[in-house]
């Protein structure tokens, strides 16, 4: 077919001559016999600077019928691209089969690794904090997610105006139930159901109405609970470094901090070393150096007349701390949100 320029002051093809063009130039690309010279005809009739067609397209504003012509131009265009874009896809598939089945399957080429799933970092926490605890002598109770204020709230000591008991703080469902903003329900439903002495920890979903860096509005929560004759502080805080020391590191510190819980009495904060800067100071620990985990306490009396127990005869301790704060703290995540956003890569970094 002939070249691809069209000279100053051409003369204007007609919409009947743009017909034959597009026919000659679909013969030209159908006999391209290689890649060169299919890149060649592309070059020439799409190339930007010297292409048929954007010559063609200059000359639209001196057509006598500029309507006819530039319909006549768009089919060409559409024909040329049409008859390239199918060549390219025959090449392809001639080049394809050359390289034969050899190519596709190369055995000395070193092998692939497939790609292995991993474990959610909250779930890898979770059965590993199971794990120190069974060694420990706890068993393992679950319960409802969706409770009653009775179980949540009431058996648990808190007040009647307790600021937990407000929609800020507790998602409620109506009809009196909410999602528990803890896994304590269970611990009673526990005491209610068996007598002491008993060993439980309680782990899964909790909900709160919060959300920023290091919170979330759903969180995983395991709560653990120890009543017996007998039982006393330093038992609470011999089992807390026995477990930090096994979660973390040998050198992993706690700190306790007075504090306030309904159902606890004497109750107390508890605090770790922050995992992500090692007691150096970070974004993520508000510079403090330590990263609280932990809530922890004596069994208020109350709670255990409320499940028909002696307190003078019986006493515990019980603590819960969030999985998701524990699993930044393990594998020095920045970001709570991370843990939800189902990003591959950073599935593919944790591993126990």
């Amino acid at each position: 077919m002939a070249a691809a320029e069209t000279p100053a002051g051409a003369a204007v093809p007609s919409p009947n001559e743009l017909e034959r063009l597009a026919a000659e130039a679909e013969a030209a690309i159908a006999a391209a016999v290689d890649r060169a010279a299919w890149e060649r005809l592309r070059v020439t009739w799409l190339g930007t600077r010297q292409g048929r067609l954007r010559a063609l397209q200059g000359l639209i504003p001196r057509a006598a019928d500029k309507r006819a012509f530039g319909q006549a131009f768009n089919r060409l265009k559409e024909r040329v691209e049409g008859a390239l874009a199918a060549r390219d896809e025959a090449l392809a598939a001639a080049e394809s089969a050359a390289r034969g089945d050899r190519a596709r399957l190369d055995v000395t080429l070193p092998g692939r690794r497939p790609r292995v799933g991993a474990l959610h970092p909250v779930t890898l926490v979770a059965r590993r904090i199971e794990e120190i605890f069974r060694g420990l002598g706890y068993s393992v109770a679950l319960g409802p997610e969706v409770e009653d204020d009775r179980f949540n709230f009431a058996l648990l000591n808190f007040p009647d105006d307790h600021p937990a008991r407000d929609a800020q703080d507790t998602l409620f469902l109506g009809d009196g139930r909410l999602l528990r903003t803890h896994t304590s329900p269970v611990q009673i439903r526990t005491l209610l159901a068996r007598r002491p002495p008993i060993r439980v920890i309680c782990p899964g979903r909790v909900y709160r109405n919060d959300n920023d860096l290091r919170r979330s509005p759903m969180f995983h929560q395991v709560e653990g609970l120890c009543v017996a004759e007998g039982i006393t502080v330093g038992d609470l805080k011999g089992t807390l470094e026995a477990f930090v020391t096994r979660l973390f590191s040998a050198a992993t510190a706690i700190r306790l901090r007075p504090s306030y819980f309904p159902f606890t009495e004497p109750s107390c904060e508890v605090d770790i070393t922050c995992q992500i800067c090692s007691g150096a100071g970070c974004p993520t620990c508000s510079g403090s150096g330590w990263m609280e985990i932990l809530g922890a306490g004596m069994v208020d009396p109350r709670v255990l007349e409320n499940c028909a127990l002696d307190p003078d005869r019986y006493s515990g301790f019980a603590f819960g701390l969030g999985l998701d704060r524990v699993a930044m703290n393990r594998w020095k995540i920045p970001n709570i949100r991370l843990l939800f956003e189902s990003d591959e890569r950073l599935l593919r970094q944790v591993r126990d």
